[in-house]
């Protein structure tokens, strides 16, 4: 890659930044269709939002992705934005479309992405999910979108439970798949819905930073061995819960897949172009 007068910015904006995964995935599907165009990871202090945006609009950056802290922040400082990140209201995907800037959330979509690239089969099928955080919503959010049989959710039953249950209810709407809302504490409940699932998945951030499990022992040694088990968790590539779910004869993923799948659809949004999966794969993987 070659930067010259003409040469169109992309880039990633978080805090931090240096770790992400993104530079690689856009630069090299940048070489892949020989377009001028970079992808930058800027570090944005959290009081910095403001002016960063201001930047974007001055220096006619032509798209970025967001994470945290500013996925809900960045919102209205944005022109507009799309259904899926209005169901979330958070935004992980910018498009500079003659100036006025337009949010989208990929991420939701991005998991489904990657489900079906991997062949698992959706139709009729019932998915557990653990926590409904950002994550967590972005995939509840786009599960309305697929022919499931069943969505169940267990989220810890603190001050925002009804909250999302509400929100829940809001977002399904219309949708012909059962969607429930458990408390995270009844592990009975979820050693029921954990028995009828196919899909499991951990949305929550435990086993990120210690060894931890998402779930109670006993449930971790009942996993069955026709379950997928999907972290979104992607560094360490394997947490604990994906390890003890292995030694189960279960099939595994980590979130390295969803973070591919959202950036193709990104991508994508900004340059009319498939991302070369298998390409960028090799670079990430």
């Amino acid at each position: 890659m070659e930067i010259d007068g003409h040469t169109e910015l992309y880039g990633f904006i978080a805090y931090p930044a240096k770790h992400s995964y993104s530079p690689i995935m856009y630069n090299c599907s940048f070489d892949h269709y020989k377009l001028n165009a970079c992808y930058i990871a800027f570090e944005v202090a959290p009081t910095k939002l403001t002016d960063a945006i201001l930047g974007v609009r001055s220096l006619g950056i032509q798209g970025f992705n967001v994470s945290m802290p500013f996925k809900k922040t960045i919102i209205p400082l944005l022109d507009e934005i799309t259904p899926a990140a209005q169901r979330i209201q958070a935004v992980n995907t910018v498009k500079n479309k003659n100036g006025r800037l337009l949010g989208d959330s990929t991420d939701g979509a991005g998991f489904f992405a990657d489900l079906q690239a991997r062949g698992r089969q959706l139709k009729k099928k019932k998915i557990m999910i653990l926590g409904a955080g950002g994550a967590g919503r972005a995939i509840i959010a786009a599960a309305a979108d697929y022919d499931l049989a069943e969505v169940n959710i267990f989220k810890r039953q603190n001050g925002t439970y009804q909250k999302v249950q509400d929100w829940v209810k809001k977002v399904t709407a219309g949708s012909k798949t059962r969607f429930n809302v458990y408390p995270y504490s009844d592990i009975h409940k979820m050693k029921d819905i954990l028995s009828q699932s196919d899909i499991l998945v951990n949305a929550t951030n435990i086993g990120m930073t210690e060894q931890k499990l998402p779930l109670a022992e006993e449930l971790v040694a009942s996993l069955a061995s026709r379950l997928l088990v999907y972290d979104v968790i992607y560094h360490p590539a394997e947490t604990v819960l994906l390890r003890r779910a292995k030694e189960r004869g279960c099939q595994t993923c980590n979130g390295l897949g969803m973070l591919l799948w959202q950036g193709a659809l990104a991508f994508e949004s900004w340059t009319g172009q498939k991302m070369p999966i298998e390409e960028v794969k090799k670079r990430l993987y």
